[in-house]
């Protein structure tokens, strides 16, 4: 059972950055793929990236692409997305994830290929 914690989330005007850190409780961290979704009101959780487990491969979804990255510590047991020239359509709970994976293999983008998750941390970008 991999326990995740998400922090950094926060208030910030439209344009500036957050660093969004997902800590897991897993010490072999480096067997699980992670990914990032978010939730805004009203709408259904959507895909925001992932990394394959060893870090070597990163997908995003296109309204993160050139904004967003990811990345992982696997010594650290943490992985993060930091988010730049954020806009208000930005704002949303952000949910981090965890799945077993092998080599470079990234999960698909749908809430079923991950089995684990965060309480998720909250995003407000202001206009």
């Amino acid at each position: 059972q991999v326990q995740l914690v998400e922090s950094g989330g926060g208030l910030v005007q439209a344009g500036g950055s957050l660093r969004l850190s997902c800590a897991a409780s897993e010490h072999t961290l480096s067997r699980y793929a992670m990914g990032w979704f978010r939730q805004a009101p009203g709408k259904e959780r959507e895909f925001v990236a992932a990394i394959s487990n060893s870090g070597s491969n990163t997908y995003y979804a296109d309204s993160a692409k050139g904004r967003f990255t990811v990345s992982r510590d696997n010594a650290k047991n943490t992985g993060n997305l930091q988010m730049n020239s954020l806009k208000p359509e930005d704002t949303a709970v952000y949910y981090c994830a965890a799945t077993p994976s092998f080599g470079a293999v990234l999960p698909g983008t749908a809430i079923k290929e991950y089995d684990y998750w965060g309480q998720g941390t909250q995003v407000t970008v202001s206009s």
